[in-house]
């Protein structure tokens, strides 16, 4: 295995890397403490941690390969404490952004009747044995993460959902404007109710990387907004012309590339 700029690469499939950062082991190890009472075997809590990272893993893949499906590019996958960042370049239309947007939450969708059912059948033929616990804990994370990663609050996948919707007929800077903005005051939205809810200091984290991302979105726009050409570029690659890279705003890669999922505040 290789070790690069604090990440552990673990495995590679479809053309993707798969890395994991060295502080999602620090998480991990307080994470494991912290709900080391929901079962009677600590096994239990290992496997639960590392389930949810694997529902967080199978969701990225869905927006590589999806991604990869239309075209574009999709070489790595990061796994790290706030869940998972697929760096995906989809082709500068609006319709290959948002099939490689939905289709992470699409994995979600599918794997949602079959833990539902499972879970169910568990608590009515096994109540209280931690095998059950573990089977309903799996299907309340992957509804919770299907949840929250489709509130419409950029850079979530809802909010890019948006972001893609509104492009078709507004174009890609006024567009990004729009979710940005919706995602700044979403976020608030977010911090306020997090805290009214008693959620713990982590979830505040998430808050703030999404303040973070949604206002690096407004500034992107700002910046095509005041650079013509360049809002043109994206425009006539959005028509089907010869892709160009915006080498004058180094935010544009980051955007272009980086799709990052956080997991669903559990540590309340």
């Amino acid at each position: 295995m290789t070790i690069s700029n604090g990440s552990l690469q673990l495995f590679r499939l479809f053309g993707i890397t798969v890395y994991v950062h060295w502080s999602w082991l620090i998480v991990a190890a307080i994470a494991l403490q912290i709900r080391a009472n929901i079962y009677d075997a600590r096994f239990w809590n290992v496997l639960e941690y590392l389930s949810l990272f694997g529902i967080v893993l199978m969701h990225e893949f869905g927006h590589s390969l999806a991604c990869k499906s239309v075209g574009g590019k999709a070489e790595k996958i990061m796994l790290w404490p706030l869940g998972g960042i697929a760096f995906v370049s989809p082709p500068m239309r609006p319709g290959a952004l948002l099939w490689s947007i939905f289709a992470g939450p699409l994995v979600n969708i599918i794997l949602l009747p079959v833990t539902l059912a499972a879970s169910f059948y568990l608590e009515a033929a096994h109540p209280g044995a931690d095998f059950t616990t573990f089977v309903m804990m799996i299907a309340k994370i992957n509804l919770v993460l299907l949840v929250f990663n489709m509130i419409p609050i950029y850079p979530l996948d809802g909010g890019q959902v948006l972001h893609a919707l509104l492009w078709f007929p507004l174009g890609y800077t006024k567009s990004l404007r729009i979710s940005a903005i919706i995602g700044i005051i979403g976020a608030v939205g977010l911090g306020v109710l997090f805290y009214k809810l008693e959620f713990g200091p982590f979830s505040f984290v998430i808050v703030a990387f999404i303040a973070l991302q949604a206002w690096n979105g407004l500034r992107l726009a700002q910046f095509l907004s005041k650079n013509p050409e360049a809002a043109m570029q994206l425009e006539q690659q959005a028509d089907g012309s010869e892709q160009v890279l915006l080498e004058e705003d180094p935010q544009q890669r980051e955007h272009n590339e980086g799709k990052i999922h956080p997991p669903a505040p559990f540590d309340r």
